[in-house]
């Protein structure tokens, strides 16, 4: 069973100390391990190759350039991600592009106002990297509060494998769609969505009032919106991916997985499935290479 991790790990703490003093060996560690990725996300928005790659390039730039002040506070590919969307909404507005549709526009949903820039409706959260550094304490505490909530809402979820509610409540707050579209994608009653979310907030507010001195912010759901964009608490980790493609995973975490990947549209899951085929791919050429080595290096000398 997969346990979702939202912080830097120690493995990674570790690499960003030796990236920090100058090791340049660490870096190249570094960006061979997420360049894959993050090239197939960028190149999933973008329609020319050298716009993905530049974008691509810009967003290490910029990773590097804040790492002295990156806190950890989400994992090192979601935050890589949140830099890499920025520098994909500045390539659509340089060029005056239209949006990518996502599953969210797919409905003509009144759930909330339209944003006034259709490129924020690329960037998801309104929050970016800055978002852990904002200056007001008493907001960032109640992120904090709620963020913990509701990570053990999801993986309580996941660790029951109740994952009709988590599609559910992933419709509901990471799209942001209104329960008569969830009803109709899930193909269950209007009246099952809205008790599968009275019970979702309900564990989140009374978890936030044990630990909070003073009233949950009137923005409440849209944090949580925001938090689940910023930490992709329901997207699974990239084993788990690539027992997806392998086709290895037990039935009920393969059909969730098709649904986020497929269903929600996931574009960072997605960057990072065309980036475990490209890999698979290179180790299969790799194969291939060394049997036709093996095979034929005896007749060298007789050629």
């Amino acid at each position: 069973m997969e346990r979702n991790v939202n912080r830097i790990t120690q493995a990674d703490k570790y690499l960003l100390d030796k990236i920090r003093i100058g090791n340049s060996q660490a870096w190249s560690e570094f960006v061979d391990r997420y360049r894959g990725r993050l090239l197939s996300f960028a190149k999933s928005k973008l329609i020319k190759s050298q716009d993905a790659e530049d974008a691509v390039q810009e967003t290490f730039v910029s990773f590097i350039q804040t790492l002295q002040t990156f806190r950890g506070d989400c994992a090192l590919e979601t935050f890589l991600f949140s830099l890499l969307r920025r520098k994909i909404i500045d390539t659509y507005r340089s060029q005056k592009a239209s949006h990518i549709c996502l599953i969210q526009d797919a409905y003509s949903s009144d759930f909330e106002e339209p944003a006034s820039d259709p490129f924020e409706q690329i960037a998801g959260p309104s929050q970016t990297a800055s978002w852990y550094y904002r200056a007001d304490e008493h907001l960032d505490q109640q992120k904090n509060m709620l963020t913990e909530a509701l990570s053990d809402v999801i993986e309580g979820l996941k660790q029951s494998l109740n994952f009709r509610d988590l599609q559910i409540i992933e419709l509901l707050l990471y799209c942001h769609l209104a329960n008569k579209d969830v009803a109709k994608i899930m193909d269950v009653n209007d009246k099952n969505v809205a008790l599968i979310k009275h019970r979702c907030i309900k564990q989140i507010r009374e978890h936030v009032e044990t630990i909070s001195d003073g009233p949950i912010s009137e923005e409440f759901e849209n944090l949580l919106t925001d938090i689940w964009k910023m930490q992709r608490f329901s997207c699974p980790k990239r084993s788990t991916i690539g027992a997806f493609f392998l086709g290895t995973l037990d039935k009920q975490w393969h059909e969730y997985t098709d649904f986020h990947i497929n269903k929600i549209g996931c574009q960072f899951c997605r960057a990072n499935l065309e980036d475990i085929k490209t890999e698979s791919a290179k180790k299969e050429d790799t194969k291939l290479q060394s049997r036709i080595m093996q095979s034929t290096v005896g007749f060298l000398k007789k050629a």
